[in-house]
């Protein structure tokens, strides 16, 4: 079958399904929701099923065919599908039995092709129905022993929590003492919270019954976008199957009508996980949540937390969005430190996200410097944003605009140095990329990329102004993604900055494209019941201007410096079946050479100062214990062992906040630059430096945080103290580039 298509291009954040200009996006969703008239609720009925194969048919297809890897759907892949479909349902491997699965391998032929049809989507339904008796079964036995048993968590035995690579249990015997293990681990867990046995009890039991009764009633919508899922990820980790609902949560946080708390989710192993904190939102306000953590409950204003672990994540959304104003909880295991610590609880007021909020800012900093202090700029920009506003309707509002207006600021204001900070920007637009990297380059290339047929384009600055000439930082982390990865790449390629941060950013070196599956049925006159949403499927990669691709390694940093977040798990390479790193010829640019001549004793001197600063000591002893326990990919079940673990992390933790407090208390001089003050003479009045907090009264913060439903956040601002200490060294680099470039 030929299939035409209408599609539109997206470059974004690796998390976000979708993070493109939001007038082209809204578009295609209202062209999507409503062709041929047909309605988008789903109704039982044959020509519903018929619609279902269809939909598996053209997907399938179009992956097969417009993909990047433009790889026909064979027996490897099949495997591969009914493999990811089964993760999909079975994350812990824990359910399905070895006689489930080979049972199932019997459909791997259905699936490769040679039985298109009903056979598609009875695979489906045929693997779920299973899985709910299997996911009965694993009720029963935990409520069962939940109101028999009385756990002891006195021995030397751990849980393993390396369930990608655990083998499916052989028989029901040895899935119930599974079952048992992560009864007893859930127990503890909740346990370390320090709740009593007859309120476990009761949570636990509501939380599988309760997940029990979801799975259940899970729509054919939801299921099919699970299976289809599956098959798109089969071709690498972004292309992505987008069923209704879904294209209408996208269309409604598109419109930037959405009312939450300002942050991209996905499903990890079960786990309703933060990848990005939308800055300005009410979760980047309240400092009290980071990429990596995972949602376990969410409690409205009245009424008790509801568990979401291992239910559909647009159940989860539902539960979180809400109207403006309104108090939203969350039950969160915090990212970054021991697995198996305790949960906190994170209290939100509602709110819209408003494109100012996650505009570009910026700041003056007067740093010391013998009789005369050393002015150095810093940009902030969280995300690569054109021509969106509240009504979807375009504007002359962009990423590279903004900042240009800021640098003409601050070059006004004579400063000598720049850190363009990039740790928390997950993408957005193409175009804004190779514009902003322009602010700092006369002319030339600043990305290539090269399409299915292999042919590759060159896309260039052609502007030959500079707005700012002077030494230069990147500073960037492992959710630095896409457009970001396009921008410190060149920068670095052409000699012009020094990149600093974590090991190497994301990874992401793909371009995607939304098709629209009503609108194609339409073209090749097939009949379809319902609105079937959208594939998301990549088409590019890009590549930078020497020629290397961004595709799993990234851009790796000059300069590294000991973060947290270098080690999450939060990178292309972590996915699964991401596509590969490769090369193209390097296209015709001047390297300026402005680095690699400092760059040796820049290394060295930012060496010495975090081996006796004493907030990346204690930095240092976090991340060493966050890679023990990564490494062991296990907990211990010992309460007393766990229980020293918690309070050691605990004391770190404790440690690097008052290590921040500290560099507040002590900031030179430093102005906030903002869009609305940019173009005001003369400066703004100093911001104020916090009060520096002892120990006693930080820990009594933090302790009233997490327990006080009026106290919101710790910090307004959103300040992550770990940031701050990277930020602070990053300055101090900056200013050890500007008086050795100035010699």
């Amino acid at each position: 079958m030929a299939i035409s298509a209408r599609a539109v291009i997206l470059i974004g954040h690796p998390m976000k399904r979708a993070k493109t200009p939001a007038i082209s996006l809204v578009f295609v969703l209202a062209w999507a929701s409503h062709s041929s008239g047909v309605a988008s609720a789903r109704t039982a009925s044959s020509e519903t099923h018929a619609t279902d194969v269809n939909v598996v048919r053209i997907t399938t297809e179009l992956l097969e065919h417009s993909q990047f890897s433009h790889h026909p759907l064979d027996h490897e892949l099949a495997k591969k599908w009914l493999d990811h479909y089964l993760d999909g349902l079975d994350s812990r491997h824990s359910l399905f039995l070895q006689s489930d699965l080979q049972e199932f391998s019997a459909y791997k032929s259905e699936l490769a092709g040679e039985s298109r049809g009903e056979a598609e989507t009875s695979a489906a339904q045929k693997v779920f129905a299973r899985f709910l008796d299997r996911l009965e079964q694993q009720t029963n036995a935990m409520t069962a022993a939940l109101k028999s048993e009385t756990f002891d968590f006195t021995d030397r035995d751990r849980y393993s929590l390396d369930w990608e690579h655990a083998p499916y249990p052989r028989d029901l015997a040895t899935a119930r003492a599974l079952w048992r293990q992560q009864l007893r681990a859930e127990y503890l867990q909740e346990k370390l919270g320090d709740k009593k046995p007859a309120e476990i009890v009761k949570l636990l039991s509501r939380r599988h019954a309760q997940q029990l009764k979801t799975m259940k009633a899970l729509s054919s919508d939801e299921v099919l976008e699970v299976y289809l899922n599956a098959l798109a990820h089969v071709y690498d980790p972004h292309s992505n199957y987008l069923g209704h609902e879904e294209m209408e949560n996208m269309s409604i946080s598109m419109n930037l009508s959405l009312f939450g708390i300002g942050a991209s989710l996905q499903n990890v192993d079960g786990y309703c996980t933060i990848h990005e904190l939308i800055p300005g939102g009410p979760g980047a306000r309240s400092g009290q949540l980071k990429p990596g953590d995972r949602i376990v409950a969410v409690k409205q204003a009245k009424g008790e937390p509801v568990d979401v672990v291992n239910i559909p994540l647009t159940r989860t959304v539902q539960m979180i969005r809400g109207p403006k104003g309104t108090k939203v909880t969350l039950t969160v295991l915090p990212a970054g430190g021991s697995e198996g610590a305790p949960a906190k609880t994170v209290l939100l007021i509602r709110d819209q996200i408003k494109l100012e909020d996650q505009a570009a800012k910026a700041e003056i900093v007067d740093l010391p410097n013998g009789s005369a202090p050393l002015r150095i700029g810093i940009v902030d920009l969280p995300s690569f944003y054109a021509n969106i506003n509240s009504t979807g309707k375009s504007t002359p509002r962009s990423a590279t605009a903004d900042v240009a207006k800021l640098l003409a600021k601050l070059t006004t204001e004579h400063v000598r140095g720049l850190i363009l900070d990039l740790r928390h920007n997950g993408g957005g637009s193409l175009e804004e990329s190779i514009g902003l990297t322009g602010l700092f380059i006369r002319k030339g290339p600043v990305v290539q990329t090269r399409d299915l047929s292999g042919k590759v384009d060159v896309e260039s600055d052609d502007d030959p102004s500079v707005l700012f000439d002077g030494p230069m930082i990147v500073l960037t982390s492992r959710f630095s993604a896409s457009a970001s990865e396009i921008v410190a790449g060149a920068l670095q390629d052409y000699g012009r900055a020094v990149v600093v941060g974590d090991t190497s950013t994301f990874g992401k070196g793909t371009v995607q494209s939304i098709v629209p599956l009503g609108a194609v049925m339409d073209d090749n006159h097939m009949a379809h019941s319902y609105d079937p949403g959208a594939l998301l499927v990549t088409i590019r990669k890009f590549y930078r201007p020497g020629g290397a691709s961004t595709q799993l390694r990234g851009v790796a940093a000059d300069i590294v410096l000991p973060s947290l977040s270098d080690l999450s798990d939060v990178s292309e390479s972590s996915l699964p079946d991401p596509l590969p790193w490769d090369a193209v010829p390097s296209s015709r640019y001047s390297n300026l050479n402005r680095v690699q001549p400092y760059l040796a004793d820049l290394r060295t001197s930012s060496a010495k100062r975090i081996q006796s600063d004493k907030g990346f000591m204690f930095l240092t002893q976090a991340i060493a214990r966050v890679k023990k326990s990564l490494v062991n990919k296990s907990v211990s079940l010992n309460e007393k062992e766990r229980r020293d673990e918690v309070e050691q992390d605990k004391q770190l933790e404790r440690q690097i906040k008052n290590e921040s407090h500290k560099l507040h208390a002590a900031q030179p001089q430093t102005y906030a630059i903002s869009l609305a003050n940019a173009g005001h003479p003369g400066l703004p009045a100093p911001t104020e430096a916090a009060t520096e907090k002892a120990p006693a009264a930080a820990a009594k913060a933090d302790h009233d945080k997490s327990n006080d439903e009026d106290a919101l956040a710790a910090d307004g601002e959103g300040h992550n103290a770990a940031d701050e200490i990277v930020l602070a060294e990053s300055e101090r680099l900056l200013a050890d580039y500007v008086r050795a470039a100035s010699r």
